[in-house]
């Protein structure tokens, strides 16, 4: 997958064209496989979070920022590095953001801390998405947690839409 990442860096460093990065986290793995499915249609560069490093980031026009949903936020350590980004890194550049959740009924309310770091930072927040993933929260550990079979193909497809439609605002 590696050579398939940098020869899309390269074709799209000659075809001036738009280059992008999904930085993501993810501890039951759910969240990564909404991440490639993103990535799978955008032809994006995946990096988990605690990898990303801020001169990578800049480099892309279009980046990506997701995980699952903790305590009713993103994973801190996707929170850490928007913390880290000096103020103008975004400056014209869009994000989106993503998530995973046990449900996302309430993903502008869990979004919501992410996305105010990313516009602070420069950032066009073009789109939201969010998921049924396996929630294993407080009491739901008790019955081995939420949405065992989750993400399904259902919200893949649902993922890959989304990212059809982020493609179509940045053209």
């Amino acid at each position: 997958m590696t050579c398939l990442f940098q020869s899309f860096q390269e074709e799209n460093t000659r075809n001036n064209k738009m280059r992008c990065l999904i930085v993501y986290d993810t501890i039951t793995g759910n969240t990564e496989k909404i991440a490639r499915a993103i990535a799978s249609v955008l032809k994006a560069r995946i990096a988990k979070a605690g990898k990303a490093g801020i001169n990578e980031i800049s480099k892309y026009s279009l980046i990506g920022f997701g995980s699952g949903i903790y305590a009713t936020k993103h994973h801190q350590s996707l929170l850490r590095l928007v913390d880290k980004m000096p103020e103008n890194i975004g400056n014209n550049k869009k994000a989106f953001v993503f998530s995973t959740a046990g449900t996302c009924s309430l993903k502008l309310l869990w979004h919501l801390p992410l996305r105010k770091r990313l516009i602070k930072k420069g950032f066009e927040v073009a789109g939201e998405f969010c998921c049924k993933g396996k929630d294993t929260f407080g009491p739901f550990k008790l019955i081995g947690g939420l949405n065992k079979n989750h993400p399904n193909e259902e919200d893949i497809k649902n993922a890959k839409e989304f990212a059809k439609s982020i493609k179509m605002q940045v053209k």
